[in-house]
């Protein structure tokens, strides 16, 4: 590719004079058209559900789009408008109910353009200062409600799964650190303890560390307490970390996190809480008690994109010291030597990665735009939901509830329903454009189950849903 096309692709800004260079029709024009589906996207009341193509359909429906002279931004675009996006299900339509969705405000999702436009390095404070603090007081608040001291922070990685590994990272090598400097040999194996129920990210963190984990048996309630783990743990030697769950992916099931980290603190070890979903539920009333002692934790992670409104992809990753975050994820080079040396925090210095976009900013706009109460607000109504339409189950003949909810998940069976049933109810929902809605399972029992938390989600439509199910 030529300088003179390269240069009329970038449309660099002259910041010195502050005039743009000169950009030809066909990039102003696409650049308006890129705006105007922008906004036809979010003008959507609601979003189309839409639904997934096979590969094969896909391919007899697309052109070769990637080729030497290009097809033109106007035709990418109107192919990825009209085949492509219809191609993908919505995860911000109000029936998008299966495994965890997204209902970003309309301020994260504008935010999220400006991000993007802005071209900011988010990794760190020499490049992206204002971005940095603005994501740090976000995450300072988010400490804040979670009960952390003062001087607790983080940093907003992709998502809960490299939000744990990063943790349990930091964990071992403060365990690692500890025992070298007492003198101390070192274990002859790591281990980690967390519940049978826990979330899988939580294996692959064991897999890729090369550790071992120490599953707890869960009783009925599906809720893992301290005298649990300390019955699990025959030896402490090697255990590094202790992981509670805020909130099961299944069900919602938030561990007993007092008992769990007062064990974890008796035997010296890390105490990580995986809220990836469920510890949003800390800032709403109703459910503030299913958190009583995340205060004690080490470590947490929580997903804005989750149930914090913000748009994919944001974890939000915090230490009780963050110091020892620093210490176990620092990365050392002679061209990074400019950064680490000067003392300023770099989020890169704070998790398993180096480059990052500041992918926080959204979260921070819309918290500045709505207000921390309009989250409280919303995250208690989708609970309450969950509970309305949990009543409404259980009025029901056929209809059975595999556990009442304690945040925003429905898990709920039919009676006399094998896994076949779930599957083409599923399939013809979605078909029909109703609703999203897939078949899950526990202990090897078929069933289905509703993830609230999309504030416009109603309860008609998860009367209408159940409803569906009459006939198979």
């Amino acid at each position: 590719m030529s300088r003179v096309r390269l240069g009329s692709i970038l449309a660099m800004t002259n910041h010195s004079s502050g005039r743009m260079h000169a950009l030809d029709v066909d990039t102003l024009k696409l650049r308006e058209e890129v705006f105007d589906y922008a906004r036809r996207r979010m003008n959507y009341a609601p979003v189309p559900l839409d639904i997934s193509k096979t590969p094969e359909e896909l391919a007899a429906l697309m052109p070769q789009t990637v080729t030497e002279d290009g097809i033109g931004g106007l035709t990418a675009l109107k192919l990825f408008e009209d085949i492509l996006a219809p191609s993908c299900i919505s995860v911000d339509n109000p029936a998008f109910l299966s495994f965890i969705p997204a209902a970003p405000t309309e301020a994260s999702t504008l935010f999220d353009l400006v991000v993007s436009a802005s071209s900011i390095y988010g990794g760190s404070w020499a490049e992206g200062a204002g971005a940095v603090y603005a994501e740090n007081e976000v995450l300072r608040w988010l400490a804040r409600e979670a009960g952390l001291p003062d001087g607790a922070g983080g940093v907003f990685v992709q998502g809960g799964t490299l939000g744990n590994l990063s943790a349990l990272v930091a964990a071992r090598h403060t365990a690692r650190v500890a025992r070298e400097r007492a003198g101390d040999s070192m274990p002859h194996r790591w281990s980690f303890v967390c519940s049978a129920e826990a979330h899988s990210s939580l294996k692959a963190a064991a897999r890729v560390m090369d550790v071992e984990i120490i599953p707890v048996p869960i009783n009925p309630t599906g809720k893992m307490h301290g005298h649990e783990v300390e019955a699990a743990v025959s030896d402490w030697d090697g255990v590094f970390a202790v992981v509670a769950t805020g909130g099961t992916t299944n069900f919602g099931i938030v561990d007993d996190l007092r008992s769990v980290g007062e064990v974890a603190q008796a035997h010296g070890a890390w105490f990580h809480v995986d809220g990836a979903y469920g510890l949003s539920g800390m800032l709403a009333p109703k459910s503030r008690h299913l958190f009583d002692g995340v205060e004690l934790a080490d470590s947490f992670i929580v997903d804005p994109h989750k149930w914090l409104f913000a748009p994919f992809d944001a974890c939000a990753l915090i230490y009780r010291d963050p110091l020892l975050g620093k210490a176990a994820h620092t990365q050392h080079a002679e061209y990074l030597d400019v950064l680490t040396e000067t003392g300023d925090w770099n989020p890169s210095d704070y998790a398993y990665h180096l480059s990052r976009r500041p992918r926080g900013l959204p979260l921070w706009f819309s918290l500045a735009t709505h207000g921390a109460g309009a989250y409280r607000e919303a995250i208690e109504a989708n609970i309450q939901l969950a509970h309305d339409i949990a009543d409404e189950i259980e009025r029901r003949p056929g209809y059975n509830l595999v556990r009442r909810p304690e945040l925003s998940n429905v898990v709920f069976t039919r009676d006399g329903w094998v896994a076949a049933d779930y599957a083409r109810w599923s399939a013809k929902l979605l078909n029909d454009g109703i609703a999203f809605v897939v078949p899950s399972s526990h202990q090897g029992e078929p069933n289905t189950r509703f993830s609230i938390v999309n504030p416009l989600t109603e309860f008609e439509t998860l009367v209408q849903i159940l409803d569906s199910m009459e006939d198979k």
